[in-house]
């Protein structure tokens, strides 16, 4: 089974993003492959792990971790073979919390694949764009299907410090749907990588 995280990329109160990441979650597992059990998708959302900011004495590369919190973060992301960020836009880029979360680990990350929920006033198109750069350094596969959702035709908000609901178009859930059809099989390739690299050493 290919196991897929569904990535809060937020940890802000009161946060669109896990409305958004909820969506993203209930729409996925709708998928046909999901429903076949070929594959699996759940949330991991990173403000369950109260990372601080990254307070590791030695660079992650050598995955000695020292703290409890690493350490839980580390077995987390190792135990999945995919992921869909979901991410705001904050200037022009993605939160400084999901860049922490990402910066606190390195061969965890290595040879999976991902895609991109985002959302924001220009459907957060600009914090994926540098999110592509930074899982590139990691060994991170991308797809190019993205779903961009814009906070003023996907979500219902009739107050700016609340969440508000998300109310988007069916062909949002046609580009999910797109976007799982090339993640799954990039990350049952990616598997074999992984796999064969474990063999060799």
């Amino acid at each position: 089974m290919t196991r897929i995280a569904v990535i809060v990329g937020s940890t802000r109160p009161r946060r669109r993003t896990a409305i958004t990441a909820e969506w993203t979650l209930e729409v996925a597992q709708r998928h046909p492959e999901v429903k076949s059990g070929k594959a699996s998708v759940e949330l991991l959302d990173i403000a369950d792990f109260e990372l601080p900011v990254l307070d590791e004495p030695v660079s992650p590369a050598f995955g000695r971790y020292e703290h409890e919190h690493s350490k839980r973060w580390a077995r987390a992301v190792a135990s999945y073979d995919a992921y869909i960020f979901v991410t705001p836009e904050y200037n022009h880029s993605f939160p400084g919390a999901l860049k922490n979360a990402l910066d606190y680990l390195y061969q965890e990350w290595f040879h999976k694949a991902a895609g991109f929920v985002s959302h924001g006033v220009t459907g957060g198109t600009r914090a994926v764009e540098h999110l592509r750069t930074v899982l590139a350094e990691l060994k991170v596969a991308t797809v190019s299907t993205q779903v961009a959702l814009n906070a003023f035709t996907d979500f219902e908000i009739t107050d700016p410090t609340l969440p508000g609901t998300i109310t988007p178009g069916p062909f949002q859930e046609q580009s999910l749907n797109d976007l799982l059809d090339d993640l799954i099989p990039w990350a049952e390739a990616l598997k074999q990588v992984r796999l064969a690299k474990e063999a060799a050493s």
